[in-house]
């Protein structure tokens, strides 16, 4: 059996998909009310408040859902129509998220709070279902391409958002506009997912009890660990989270207080990451033509580690720049990769389950990493906590490439059945 996967088509095939076409501009235009909406709440978390706890406290809130609920999607993902969960969660996101217009005060908050909380509950439904559903639509030689695309397209239209609301909340000192455009971005992409002529696939449906939904969820979280495949993507993206979530906590203070960097550098330090991350789409689609996912996922942590480990032992900006746009280049290439082993290593009546239990413990794995960075920090101080997390990474790689270790393109990538050991 040949190692090498067969071509895999172009984005010009892909886009002939129109189905496809609008779930990704649906998407887009989400992802835009996305990076407006985030950035709004971070300035008015700021400005009302001037607090960090504040702001971690509303971080922790919306990540909260993906550990709490994130099993339960996977069983109502693989239970409903995929296709109208997901319109049915964007119809509710449009309305909750116009709750934000009602803070205006610091003793409010608690209204930002409760909103982000339940706004990032119902998304913890739409992510798995649509995970499943893009695997629903495409055939699983263009599913490595289309994740790529819609890791490119999140990141810039993200990125737009974020500009278009920080010229608004600059200019005018107002918040509303950025609230209104992700409401509306909501509806907008629960007008596409209804136009999608795709028929949903015979799934389990129907009421049962707590207890078969637990088995349900039992089921899910088995498969992992029945499948190299899984144990792998899971092996890698969990290691590498418990590295990444402490950088994602002490990357400013390393600018700020070690590197003694000007605030007004920070755009400049995020536009290099997503230059790479932007650049990185199309080399993922070339690599689609020519590597398994699996040695995707292996080199792209390797190389993220490396970078990460490096920004510990620099001494000038420059060189920091210079390692983000590196491991941005490696970043879209390695998540479209796991999303699409995630996708075609799973039987179809069971990819939402396994979808949301990664995504749970991962999320875990983060949130564990965010919680230790200050007591890494005070000990050992930033920049070996950057070194530190950099071999944690590199290693996770290492430990995803020897869980793939001799599968090939269709070997080992059977779709696990739903049938639970025991």
């Amino acid at each position: 059996m040949s190692s090498s996967p067969p071509a895999r088509p172009g984005l010009r095939q892909l886009l002939r998909h129109r189905d496809f076409r609008l779930l990704w501009l649906g998407q887009s235009l989400s992802n835009f009310g996305d990076g407006m909406n985030n950035l709004a709440l971070l300035v008015l978390i700021e400005h009302l408040t001037g607090s960090t706890t504040a702001l971690a406290t509303a971080a922790v809130l919306m990540a909260l859902p993906r550990i709490l609920l994130g099993p339960l999607a996977g069983v109502y993902a693989d239970r409903y129509d995929r296709k109208k969960m997901m319109a049915l969660s964007d119809l509710a996101r449009g309305f909750l998220v116009l709750g934000y217009l009602l803070v205006h005060r610091p003793d409010q908050l608690w209204i930002l709070y409760g909103v982000g909380f339940l706004e990032a509950s119902v998304s913890t439904f739409f992510a798995p279902a649509r995970g499943a559903f893009l695997a629903d639509l495409l055939p699983a030689a263009e599913l490595l391409t289309a994740n790529s695309l819609s890791q490119t397209s999140q990141i810039l239209m993200n990125l737009l958002g974020m500009a278009a609301a920080g010229a608004v909340i600059g200019a005018k000192h107002i918040y509303w506009p950025a609230f209104g455009v992700d409401s509306l971005s909501f509806f907008l992409s629960m007008t596409m997912m209804l136009l999608i002529r795709t028929a949903a696939p015979a799934l389990a449906r129907g009421e049962t009890t707590w207890h078969e939904t637990w088995q349900e969820i039992r089921a899910g979280g088995l498969v992992i660990f029945r499948s190299r495949v899984l144990m792998g993507v899971l092996a890698g993206a969990a290691l590498a989270m418990l590295g990444v979530g402490a950088i994602n906590i002490l990357f400013v203070p390393l600018l700020l207080d070690n590197l003694h960097v000007a605030p007004t550098w920070l755009s400049a330090v995020q536009a290099a990451q997503t230059a790479g991350m932007l650049l990185s789409g199309g080399v993922a689609a070339a690599l689609a033509a020519k590597w398994h996912p699996t040695r995707v996922v292996s080199l792209g942590l390797v190389g993220v580690g490396v970078g990460i480990g490096l920004m510990g032992w620099a001494a000038h900006l420059a060189l920091i720049l210079g390692l983000l746009f590196m491991v941005g280049l490696f970043v879209t290439p390695l998540n479209a990769a796991i999303a699409t082993l995630t996708q075609t290593a799973v039987a179809e009546t069971l990819r939402g389950r396994v979808g949301a239990s990664l995504n749970m413990l991962v999320t875990t794995a983060n949130i564990a990493s965010m919680a230790m960075a200050g007591v890494l920090a005070d000990w050992l101080g930033v920049r070996s906590v950057f070194v530190l997390a950099g071999v944690v990474v590199a290693v996770a790689g290492f430990v995803a490439a020897w869980l793939f270790r001799g599968l090939g393109q269709g070997e080992g990538a059977a779709p696990a059945s739903d049938e639970a050991p025991g």
